[in-house]
Parts: structure tokens; sequence; C-alpha cells
């Protein structure tokens, strides 16, 4: 068998710097949740197609690691791919939730990726990875980077590693799904036309503790927040003091010092 972590991940900070392209562009620290991951896992078994297991409720077409397998099947031609997984199935060991903010969706696919590289002996970068990744989603070139902390910008596709080390962090996911498209939608109908680029000036040279620290407004700190409780107003009665909001929601986050 052969196996690897798909780690979750939150916004330290999310400012939408514009909309081009049906699509918004952003600036945002991500940040890597060290204990808080699925599992991708491939085990020996003889398939007449791919098969995954562990995603239940998600239809094939819509899963993200059904769609990244299709996307490294038409970019290298590999046959080696095809014939691995006639072999194998994919098992997803489900622990971040969906619909939350913490990207596990796109950490699958994109840990998948990697994995399918390893194993079949892929001639492709990872620069490569992660510019096939981004036709798939916004959030999958920072995971197939993996770096433990870094500035996305664009439409997720530039990352860049920052020098730091994962904070220790308490996660808090209400019982609330949020959609991003739903929030994104909501966010370019009422509140785009109000982005102002110079409020955060330098703040992907800071480091994620000291943002936290000196900002210290989940609302300041991400432009989605209150778009998600315009979507989605029972955020309005979970919300804690003293706790960060990440993406598009529905969880929040806090240091643990």
């Amino acid at each position: 068998m052969y196996s690897i972590n798909a780690h979750a991940k939150v916004n330290i900070f999310l400012k939408i710097t514009g909309y081009k392209e049906g699509y918004h562009t952003l600036l945002s620290r991500f940040m890597r949740v060290e204990n808080l991951y699925d599992t991708i896992t491939f085990v020996p078994c003889a398939c007449k197609t791919f098969t995954i297991e562990g995603c239940e409720g998600v239809p094939l077409e819509s899963n993200t690691i059904y769609k990244a397998y299709k996307a490294l099947n038409e970019h290298t031609g590999d046959l080696d791919i095809l014939d691995f997984f006639y072999k194998h199935k994919v098992v997803v060991t489900k622990r971040i939730p969906s619909q939350a903010g913490l990207g596990g969706g796109s950490s699958d696919a994109a840990a998948f990726m990697r994995l399918v590289k390893e194993v079949c002996n892929l001639t492709i970068s990872t620069e490569e990875l992660a510019k096939l990744g981004s036709t798939i989603g916004a959030d999958l070139p920072f995971f197939i980077y993996n770096y433990p902390s870094a500035n996305v910008s664009g439409f997720g596709e530039v990352v860049e590693c920052f020098d730091e080390a994962p904070l220790k962090l308490e996660l808090y996911t209400p019982k609330i799904g949020c959609d991003t498209a739903v929030v994104y939608k909501t966010f370019k109908k009422h509140l785009l036309k109000d982005i102002s680029l110079c409020s955060f000036l330098g703040w992907e040279r800071l480091d994620s503790r000291t943002l936290l620290e000196t900002i210290a407004d989940p609302v300041v700190l991400n432009d989605l927040y209150v778009a998600a409780r315009m979507a989605y107003p029972e955020l309005k009665s979970v919300a804690k003091e003293g706790w960060f909001f990440s993406g598009s929601g529905s969880s929040f986050f806090r240091v643990v010092l």
C-alpha cells in the first residue's frame, strides 16, 4: 500500500484584491494545520475502472481526486497511471470537515497528485504539477507545493513560501456548511466595490503570529467573513470572542499559546 497525509489549512488573513475573467483575485497567508489531515491510500485491488472509497455522497465526476486523476492522464498521457489504477483503488480516510474553509477537497486532490507522481515515477516538475492543479481548484497549488506557510496571490496560482514554523492551532467547526461559490457570489454582489488595496499593504511580510496579535479582528483579517455571515446568518450566533475565520468558512481557529 502507498499512503500520504492531506493536511488542512487555515487562512491567517484573506484579502480580495480584485475581480477579472470571472474570478476573484486575492492575497492570503495559508498555513498548514499539522494535527488535522485526511489520509489517501492506494490499496492493491483488481479494478475495472477508477475506484474511490471513503467519499460517500460525492458523485465521482464532482470528486476532486477523480478530477486530478483525469487531469494527470490527459496532461501526461502516461499509460503507467492507467495500469496502476487497474491494480489499485483509492481509499480516503476523511477527518477534515467539508465546506469548512479548511481546504479538505483541494488538499485530498493535491496529495493524490503528489503520490501518483511518486509511485508512477512521473517526469513532471512540482511547478508543472501546481499549474495543472490550478485547473482543478484555486487552493491546489498551495497543497502541491506543500509549504508549511505561504503567501498566496492571484487566482491562487502564485505561491511563495513564507519562512515560519506553523503555529499550534485549535479549530472550531460549527455544524454549518458554507458553499464557497455562494460566499464569493455574495462578496461580489455586496462588498467588492468597497475593497481598499492600501489597507493591507505589507501584511505579506509580517509573520502570522504578529498579524493575528496586531490586527486581532476576524472581520478585518478575512474579507470573506462578512460575506459568509450575510449568506449564512447563523454564523453570527456561533462565533466566539478571540477566534478567527478561515477561508470562506465555516471554521474558526485560534492560536494555542
